[in-house]
């Protein structure tokens, strides 16, 4: 039995570790999700003097508002979860766990940097 053929029957990741799979994605949704968005927003409001460095929320902000940050957290998010479904799908386990790890990592980056500007400001 060819190697693919035997990934089709098998179920995937998050249907076998169900936990797993939420764990991880509870952990990009804290970090990447509440933690950045939140941080960012009181970065902003009480940092006025310093402006937001990443251009693309820039223009996310300056179009929409704070709404638009949201909507490109999320959208960014989706599309993470959407690639991670996939690779749990297909048996690729890095497509499976770097979107939920990468969201993390980048979170926890992103938050502790707007903390430590809050801090310093």
């Amino acid at each position: 039995m060819s190697r693919s053929r035997d990934r089709r029957r098998r179920r995937p990741a998050y249907n076998r570790r169900p936990q797993e799979f939420y764990w991880l994605w509870i952990a990009a949704t804290a970090t990447y999700g509440v933690g950045d968005i939140v941080s960012t927003i009181a970065f902003l409001e009480y940092v006025p003097t310093i402006g937001e460095a990443n251009p693309i929320v820039v223009l996310a902000l300056d179009s929409f508002g704070l709404s638009g940050l949201v909507l490109l957290k999320i959208a960014v998010y989706l599309v993470m979860l959407w690639i991670s479904v996939t690779g749990a799908r297909d048996g690729d386990t890095l497509l499976y766990y770097f979107p939920p790890v990468l969201l993390t990592l980048v979170g926890t980056y992103l938050t502790a940097s707007n903390i430590r500007l809050l801090w310093l400001s």
